[in-house]
């Protein structure tokens, strides 16, 4: 179990299957990370749940492929 709070700007956040998703911008609230613009291919910030964190440690490791993570990008 992971607490929202051990989040941090400037991790790199990454599917289940170890690949990029993004960078941390910051935590938006308790349930949303905001992601950089600088790993956006349209160059605009995008959001992902927490609800899809499995873990956190020296990165965000998400429940869902790297691919998958990019339907849920809001």
């Amino acid at each position: 179990m992971f607490a929202a709070t051990e989040i941090k700007e400037h991790m790199e956040v990454v599917g289940a299957d170890g690949r990029h998703v993004g960078t941390v911008d910051h935590l938006d609230g308790d349930d949303q990370i905001k992601l950089t613009r600088g790993d956006s291919a349209d160059g605009e910030h995008h959001f992902l749940a927490v609800d899809l964190v499995e873990r956190v440690d020296d990165k965000v490791h998400l429940k869902v492929s790297a691919q998958d993570a990019q339907f849920q990008l809001q």
